[in-house]
């Protein structure tokens, strides 16, 4: 009875096994299905429309009415939006994400309750980010412009590029730290001289993806930053963005202009896949530095 009990526990967990396989394959396909199709439906609507007018040049009277100009405004501001929160992220997330894990790490429910509390700012919707920092705003007097912009998307991206530090960080042995401390060496010395440079790949890549969703979010934006046809040239100015464009665009009932918007979107896809580039190429060369060392 024993032997067949055995056998019969073993075909369920092999059966439970395959069945997951299955679910687990179909979900991948499924992703991979959405992505391949989007890209294409990128690709197919926006190409056409796409120009070097539209890049290199700012909207002029009448571009969305299907008239001359271009977008060269919005993918500036979406630059100078994304690298200053991204900038002003990396600032304030890196010493807290080192703080978990070396100052604080034996204390395992006080680390516990810090990555729940990041987790939940994880999930708050975008769009409360930007109502918070427009209650704010109106509080203080001021007006839309790129720095509350910078402000409000730094905010929103910060438990992501924290949590994306602390899951890296956490991959470190633990006998590196009580190595680096019976050397004499600091906390704060082996925080920033062992765990920064061993993680150094992996923090590049918590930074990119930080700067993937800064980059492509509109809702946290959409009451601070406000909209222009003028490029910035101030941190107090209003800022045009990627995806404020598009959707002013889409929203368009004009057909040349609902196409520009999708030109405008695979403007956006391109630098992202850019971004996504380079981490693979700085994370690689990161990678080899460190073991020939």
């Amino acid at each position: 009875m024993k032997i067949f009990k055995s056998i019969s526990n073993a075909a369920i967990k092999k059966a439970e096994e395959q069945i997951f396989r299955v679910l687990m394959l179909l979900s991948s396909l499924l992703i991979l299905f959405a992505l391949i199709l989007l890209i294409i439906s990128v690709f197919v609507k926006g190409l056409p429309a796409l120009s070097w007018e539209m890049i290199s040049q700012v909207p002029k009277g009448g571009f969305y009415f299907g008239k001359e100009g271009g977008i060269l405004n919005a993918i500036l501001g979406s630059a100078y939006l994304s690298l200053g929160a991204v900038l002003l992220a990396f600032i304030i997330s890196l010493p807290v994400a080192l703080f978990i894990n070396i100052h604080i790490v034996q204390r395992k429910r006080l680390v516990n309750f810090v990555r729940f509390l990041l987790d939940l700012l994880w999930g708050v919707p975008s769009i409360v980010y930007g109502a918070f920092a427009f209650s704010i705003m109106i509080y203080m007097g001021w007006k839309t412009s790129l720095i509350a912009g910078i402000f409000t998307v730094s905010l929103f991206i910060i438990p992501i590029m924290v949590r994306g530090m602390d899951e890296v960080l956490k991959t470190v042995p633990r006998g590196l730290l009580e190595t680096s401390l019976s050397l004499g060496s600091t906390k704060s010395e082996t925080a920033y001289f062992v765990f920064f440079r061993q993680c150094t790949p992996g923090i590049i890549t918590a930074v990119l993806l930080s700067f993937g969703r800064a980059i492509g979010d509109v809702a946290s934006i959409l009451f601070t930053t406000g909209y222009t046809d003028h490029l910035p040239t101030s941190l107090t100015q209003p800022t045009a963005t990627l995806p404020l464009a598009i959707f002013f665009q889409l929203t368009s009932p004009i057909k040349e202009v609902q196409e520009r918007a999708y030109a405008s979107a695979l403007i956006l896809t391109f630098i992202v896949l850019i971004v996504s580039i380079l981490s693979r190429v700085f994370s690689v060369k990161f990678k080899k530095n460190k073991i020939s060392e």
